[in-house]
């Protein structure tokens, strides 16, 4: 991080905890400065008019000054507070499940990147207006992965590097990404993967939103393609995230 007394930030609150007896301990995904930690001192207070506006998920435009150990927040302002987020229990688990993944490949110090903050952006806007976020979330994981240096191999075969053809073939989550047939019978601990799984997998790579939303998956598709991103972000993180579950209790 350069060095500065002051700077102004777009940013997205991603989890607040409490600090001392009236302030708040921050985390944002800033454009300009990716993750970073602050403290909004007497956020908690009743007359405080910084509260309102870093609740998590909300995009703001915040004034970061250097503390002695933390940045503190000295203005902030709400762009956009995706309301509708907060009234839909449903909405805001898969919220919570996009800051969760970007929490869990993010670190302070790492620098910018303007491009996940617009995916971040863009996905909790998609969140919010789309009736279903099955679409959304997954083009966000596909999108995430790419920007972290994660981004699964989808059309060669990861072991012998032959061209995928049109059906069923396996997935490696150590070798990050798919497995042909002829490979996939004598490798260990692989994950099946269907034609039309991969098919979608594949459009949500390389397509725009606007291209990818023209999707219909099956229910079956949708299923498979969420469990087998489960077990690649879990072999990636060597963890399971928290959110999946619960949406799970949300949705049943």
């Amino acid at each position: 991080m350069t060095d500065f007394r002051s700077f102004r930030a777009s940013a997205v609150v991603l989890r607040h905890a409490d600090w001392g007896e009236a302030d708040q301990l921050l985390t944002f995904y800033t454009r300009e400065q990716g993750m970073v930690r602050a403290l909004a001192k007497g956020a908690r207070k009743m007359t405080s008019r910084k509260g309102g506006h870093l609740q998590p998920f909300t995009q703001i435009t915040v004034q970061l000054a250097k503390g002695r150990d933390l940045l503190i927040v000295t203005q902030v302002e709400t762009v956009n507070a995706f309301l509708p987020l907060h009234d839909n229990l449903e909405k805001l688990s898969y919220a919570s499940y996009v800051v969760e993944l970007l929490l869990r490949f993010s670190y302070e110090e790492e620098g910018g990147n303007p491009a996940i903050f617009r995916l971040l952006i863009e996905t909790l806007d998609r969140i919010e207006k789309e009736a279903e976020a099955w679409l959304a979330v997954r083009y966000y994981e596909m999108r995430l992965l790419d920007a972290v240096g994660f981004r699964p191999q989808m059309f060669e075969c990861a072991n012998c590097g032959r061209e995928i053809l049109a059906e069923d073939q396996y997935f490696s989550f150590t070798a990050g990404g798919v497995i042909c047939p002829r490979c996939g019978q004598g490798l260990p601990n692989l994950a099946k993967i269907s034609v039309e799984t991969l098919k979608y997998l594949r459009h949500f790579q390389r397509s725009s939103y606007r291209d990818a939303s023209r999707a219909n998956p099956s229910f079956e598709v949708k299923k498979e393609a969420e469990v087998l991103m489960q077990g690649y972000f879990t072999y990636l993180l060597e963890r399971e995230l928290n959110t999946p579950g619960f949406i799970k209790r949300v949705k049943s």
